[in-house]
């Protein structure tokens, strides 16, 4: 099983400038990937909304049938924004779990609502989609809900953490899972894409998974290289 976390940037190709779905699309579909998590896109659904829900758009681009958008913010007058799963196996259910905000916050730095996007695919496993706030106290509310959602078993956890690797943010994290990257591409940064100088892209898995590889591909998309891992179920 392949899987791939991929910060879009609301599908903007990062070279150009510019909306571009099929390289996206592209992207996905030449890295072989079985399910995707996505970053920041855009979902419209109203009127005056300016996108589409990409996350369909890219499912049908892609060829896959089942996808699930979850809406972390409103952001108008383009709609919604938050993050996607398309996946090539069955979505049998799918929820959001908004992220708390801090109160207080303790930071001057810019806040915005996030969420987790948790899924349950046809064939047994548990997908949790997350995308960090930048704030360590957003930070600290983030793992407190993939902790209450993670599963001892067939689970995958992955997305933008906006956090390097030695942050003890992940620590708890750690401790449940297994990083995909360890003994691959650990060491790897995927941001920004066209020079990455640090690793805030993570694929985590349940400690019953078997990684088989993994990597950060030298590919530029949009402004986060993707990170993919072939897994054993």
């Amino acid at each position: 099983m392949k899987i791939m976390t991929f910060n879009t940037q609301h599908c903007l190709n990062f070279l150009e400038n510019r909306i571009d779905y099929e390289i996206m699309a592209k992207t996905i579909r030449d890295l072989g990937a079985d399910i995707c998590g996505l970053n920041e896109m855009f979902s419209g659904g109203e009127e005056w909304a300016t996108f589409p829900n990409q996350t369909e758009k890219l499912a049908e681009l892609v060829g896959f049938e089942s996808h699930y958008f979850a809406k972390a913010i409103s952001a108008y007058p383009e709609g919604t924004y938050g993050n996607g799963l398309i996946s090539k196996y069955k979505i049998k259910k799918a929820e959001t779990i908004i992220i708390p905000d801090p109160n207080p916050k303790r930071f001057n730095g810019y806040y915005e609502t996030r969420c987790v996007l948790k899924a349950e695919l046809e064939n047994g496993v548990r997908v949790l989609v997350c995308h960090f706030g930048l704030n360590p106290d957003e930070q600290e509310n983030a793992v407190k809900a993939i902790l209450e959602n993670i599963k001892e078993e067939k689970c995958i956890l992955m997305g933008d953490f906006n956090v390097e690797p030695d942050n003890a943010v992940l620590l708890p994290i750690k401790e449940k899972m297994k990083d995909a990257s360890i003994g691959f591409c650990e060491n790897t940064p995927s941001w920004p894409s066209d020079k990455p100088k640090i690793k805030i892209d993570y694929i985590f898995v349940s400690k019953d998974i078997e990684v088989i590889n993994a990597e950060i591909p030298e590919i530029i998309a949009s402004d986060h290289r993707v990170h993919t891992a072939k897994i054993k179920i």
